[in-house]
């Protein structure tokens, strides 16, 4: 996973984590707090139903425990509208403003890049997770 902070809009570092988001996404979270950030921005879907989750629930818990807000921006600014990964050979693709799972035979190599800017940065409405495959009951 990769966090990305930015100062005035514009990237200033950038943070790797190799471990488990519910592992290492807290102290990250919480030293970025002591450093002064003033607002989150993740990636609210589509993609790992469980990292979105562990990401918006934390987000959350800070916003109302420490009064700092968040945003969503969609998986598809940060990867060129390529095809993210669902499940199994199915992939997340959006036509036009509708986003639907598609198989796909062969793997689909896509990656995720962090803007050196945010200005173009399409800030979504509503800040809950984007899920698109429904959960298994």
């Amino acid at each position: 996973m990769e966090v990305a902070v930015y100062r005035d809009g514009i990237l200033f570092k950038r943070v790797t984590l190799d471990g488990l988001a519910s592992d290492e996404l807290l102290p990250l979270l919480l030293e970025l707090l002591k450093e002064g950030v003033s607002s989150f921005l993740y990636t609210s879907g589509p993609g790992s139903h469980m990292a979105t989750k562990i990401c918006y629930t934390l987000l959350k818990s800070v916003e109302v425990l420490k009064g700092v807000p968040f945003y969503a921006v969609s998986g598809f600014d940060l990867n060129g509208n390529e095809p993210i990964k669902a499940l199994g050979k199915l992939y997340f693709i959006k036509e036009k403003e509708n986003i639907i799972t598609k198989k796909f035979q062969e793997a689909v190599e896509s990656s995720f890049v962090m803007p050196v800017r945010l200005e173009h940065l399409k800030v979504l409405e509503c800040n809950e997770p984007d899920y698109h495959i429904a959960a298994v009951r």
